[in-house]
């Protein structure tokens, strides 16, 4: 019997415990207004960190903006925005060490881009073109960075998590003080992997950030169809890990609960989840339509609370930003964006013979038979394939 069970109180009659027993407060710090909260402990931040995060909200929405412009004009296959979601995904990356690994679901390229990734790294990759650091296998949005620490996207849901808690545990044995973070939708949570990954990272005791993107949908589904839970921050304390909610609209609550999260599990050697309730504005992806599950009134009271416009309006109260500015940021953004597709859409596809390279150590006699029969496919029937089949 373990330590917990003999300390827990004693009842002598009947008395179960529902999501009503468990209450967990949301953190906020920054009002709609741009004013932060009576009595509020603010971040660790300064006026440098606040203009490179404003900076990635800027380049983000742009980057948003075009590309989604650009799969509907056919340039690109497919595209995913993060427009709502930017506090929750550049607050909690300005809280980490360069040296952390991140470890995304597919809505977190602000947060490489937070880290250096520059605008031709993203076109290159969306074109799948010679210059993609992934060599054209990935489909559009699949970024991955060696030297920026972000993990190679993957598509099947939640697969990063229990990859999480190995990545930091393995900073553990080797007596790193570094952290893994982890961010998954509140729709990945309904998988095996988080119960798993979780559960692991408990036990383990290894020091990993969880972070629950909260934004109300698994693509269709709202989050009264997929659990009766008290959301996921409950499963956290169920598996036995410090937790918090924080409002996933508020760059400085965001920035404060991660900041204070990557500190105690470097000092505890500990697991840390973070729920952020926020609300994805966009498609879920360019190939969905929110009008069939959701009205245009729930969306324009979520974008009342554009986290983007909140923190800016905080900026300007700082005089850290004027209108002036913010419109050039835009503008110029929009122009580095454009011209970025333009060039990336010329340049050359990856040869095929990239398709079977850094697999394995060396191609085995069978890939190399299938490749060949690939190529003398596509000279036999080469309208059959489309542009992107790459260079024989």
């Amino acid at each position: 019997m373990s330590n917990a069970t003999l300390n827990n109180e004693t009842v002598h009659r009947v008395s179960f415990l529902d999501k009503a027993s468990l209450h967990i407060p949301i953190l906020k710090i920054l009002q709609a207004d741009g004013t932060t909260y009576e009595n509020a402990v603010m971040p660790v931040i300064d006026k440098a960190l606040a203009e490179r995060i404003y900076d990635t909200c800027v380049f983000t929405r742009v980057l948003d903006e075009r590309m989604l412009s650009a799969q509907r004009q056919g340039r690109i296959s497919f595209y995913m925005t993060c427009t709502g979601e930017e506090a929750s995904i550049i607050g909690s990356t300005a809280a980490l060490d360069d040296g952390d690994v991140i470890l995304a679901q597919y809505r977190e390229h602000a947060s490489l881009r937070y880290r250096g990734f520059t605008t031709e790294q993203f076109m290159n990759q969306m074109f799948s073109n010679e210059k993609d650091l992934g060599k054209g296998r990935q489909m559009p949005i699949h970024y991955g960075s060696k030297e920026l620490n972000y993990q190679t996207i993957s598509s099947p849901l939640a697969t990063q998590i229990p990859q999480a808690t190995g990545v930091a545990h393995a900073f553990k044995l080797q007596g790193k003080r570094n952290v893994a973070i982890c961010y998954f939708g509140e729709g990945a949570a309904s998988e095996g992997d988080f119960h798993a990954g979780l559960n692991m990272a408990a036990v383990l005791k290894s020091p990993t950030i969880f972070f629950c993107r909260n934004n109300g949908y698994a693509i269709s589904t709202p989050t009264e169809e997929q659990f009766a839970g008290n959301g996921i921050a409950s499963r956290g304390v169920g598996y036995g890990m410090h937790t918090i909610r924080v409002d996933g609209n508020d760059m400085l609550a965001v920035l404060a609960a991660t900041q204070q999260a990557r500190a105690y599990a470097l000092e505890h050697n500990a697991p840390v989840l973070i729920e952020a309730m926020t609300y994805r504005l966009g498609a879920h992806s360019s190939s969905d339509d929110p009008s069939g599950y959701r009205s245009k009134e729930e969306e324009a009271k979520w974008e009342q609370h554009d986290p983007v416009k909140r923190f800016k309006l905080w900026m300007i109260n700082k005089d850290w930003l004027n209108e002036k500015d913010d419109i050039g940021f835009y503008e110029k953004y929009r122009e580095e964006v454009l011209n970025a597709v333009k060039v990336a859409e010329k340049v050359p596809l990856p040869h095929i013979d990239l398709l079977i390279t850094d697999v394995l150590d060396k191609p085995t006699p069978v890939l190399e038979k299938q490749l060949a029969e690939l190529k003398q496919h596509i000279k036999k029937y080469p309208k059959s394939y489309p542009k992107s089949a790459g260079r024989v």
